[in-house]
């Protein structure tokens, strides 16, 4: 299956009037100029979000945490967890903006010269990150929402 089979779950398949499906690299270039977007991680058997600041990195989102929060604990669970991660931008004056989903396993980063530059460049807005974890997308899906026409 390739990405244009799966959207992600945003329902592009036939998207609605005033929706336009981005291209792969539209989706990538918004979701690097933002810094915050929600996990979406399975925990207890049960789906769970968490809204987390992020950077683009080699292809990567990086995401830092606790190793005792939610996120690292159900990441460390199974090796190679599956997971989304949604960013977006909407203007609710214009009724304009763009979703981004990106899909794809995560593993925990642990080289020591890595993890250290992580945490000069990423810095959580709550709680004392001790963990970075990267997510390498494999689906990556897009929708922008224009302003209705005259």
């Amino acid at each position: 299956m390739n990405d244009w089979d799966y959207d992600g779950g945003l329902g592009l398949r036939q998207p609605a009037v005033g929706a336009q499906r981005l291209s792969n690299t539209e989706a990538v270039r918004l979701l690097a100029g933002v810094d915050y977007g929600r996990v979406v991680f399975t925990l207890g058997a049960l789906p769970a979000i968490r809204p987390v600041n992020h950077l683009l990195d080699e292809g990567r989102i990086i995401i830092r945490t606790r190793l005792t929060s939610a996120i690292s604990t159900a990441l460390r669970s199974r090796d190679d967890a599956v997971v989304a991660y949604e960013a977006d931008s909407f203007d609710p004056q214009t009724r304009t903006g763009w979703s981004v989903v990106a899909t794809g396993r995560t593993y925990t980063i642990t080289d020591p010269p890595e993890v250290l530059r992580y945490e000069q460049l990423l810095h959580p807005w709550v709680n004392q990150a001790d963990t970075v974890i990267a997510i390498e997308p494999t689906i990556i899906s897009g929708f922008r929402i224009t302003a209705p026409g005259p």
